[in-house]
């Protein structure tokens, strides 16, 4: 245990090589779908990272929909009363 108290997992350094193993893991995989063969319906799809990107691109559209959908759902927090 840390004299601290700390977790390892919440230490500054831990979080910054945390994300910078994810960073490079993601730019590896990306970088090697170079060597993949694609079969290509649109011939878009074919590009290299085309499927990381749009993947990216759908998540941002899911969040930014689900923040929309919160605005039109809310209730006010008095909703059912007291």
């Amino acid at each position: 245990m840390d004299p601290k108290g700390d977790h390892w997992l919440v230490r500054p350094g831990t979080i910054k090589a945390l994300w910078r193993g994810g960073i490079f893991a993601l730019v590896g995989l990306v970088a090697a779908d170079v060597f993949v063969p694609h079969d290509a319906t649109f011939g878009v799809d074919g590009w290299p990272g085309f499927s990381a990107g749009f993947g990216f691109l759908a998540c941002v559209g899911m969040v930014l929909g689900a923040k929309v959908l919160a605005k039109v759902l809310k209730r006010p927090d008095d909703y059912y009363g007291e």
